[in-house]
């Protein structure tokens, strides 16, 4: 059976999903799809730590620990349903990418709310976590890269200049048609990334695996 590896770049209640494979040193999407992290796709629940801000502290954390289970669920359903899907079609899932904001680490809930900067990465952050969590669960060894560091990354590890890349990149969504934004463009970049050079990915200086 020949190896797949995910892709993932995220946003506030849903993400960018790409499932590719390498042949040959060249990927081929095997799936694409734009996923939903919340099941009343809402701004009250797309924004989860922008809604806690409006509550009571305890209320407001009961709240955000429902969209976290919620989120965790939706993430892990359909990464079995992925990987489902790839097996009939010849392929074992044994890869799993996600693009990072800064990763800088959150402090303390009261300290989110108090501040709304934080509150827009901790949105963010929360709907990353969900999937580094399920593709955990579903026994994927999770490899979460910085966003602004990924071109050098997958430059060095794919032995290709990051204009060569992007445009590899850029042609391998023509046959798909719409969407191919950025965030596909970039979901493809790190599962192509995962799919060829996994070791590298994981030890790299750019690169850390998920906790």
């Amino acid at each position: 059976m020949k190896h797949a590896a995910v892709g993932c770049r995220v946003h506030s209640g849903w993400a960018a999903l790409i499932a590719l494979s390498v042949t040959k040193g060249a990927p081929v999407v095997l799936f694409r799809e734009r996923i939903h992290l919340v099941e009343n796709f809402t701004y009250k629940f797309r924004q989860p730590y922008h809604t806690a801000k409006k509550l009571p502290l305890e209320e407001a954390r009961a709240f955000v620990a429902r969209v976290r289970s919620e989120a965790r669920r939706l993430a892990r359903r359909v990464i079995r349903e992925l990987k489902t899907e790839l097996r009939d079609q010849g392929y074992s899932l044994t890869g799993f990418g996600l693009l990072l904001a800064s990763g800088r680490p959150l402090p303390v809930f009261a300290k989110i709310l108090a501040a709304h900067s934080l509150i827009h990465t901790a949105d963010g952050e929360l709907f990353r976590e969900a999937l580094v969590h399920a593709a955990a669960r579903t026994g994927l060894k999770p490899v979460v890269i910085r966003e602004r560091e990924l071109a050098d990354s997958a430059s060095r590890a794919l032995r290709s200049k990051p204009a060569d890349l992007a445009q590899s990149i850029s042609v391998l969504g023509l046959p798909l048609g719409p969407p191919w934004s950025q965030d596909e463009k970039l979901a493809s970049l790190v599962a192509w990334l995962v799919a060829s050079s996994p070791s590298s990915a994981s030890h790299s200086s750019q690169t850390r695996e998920a906790r």
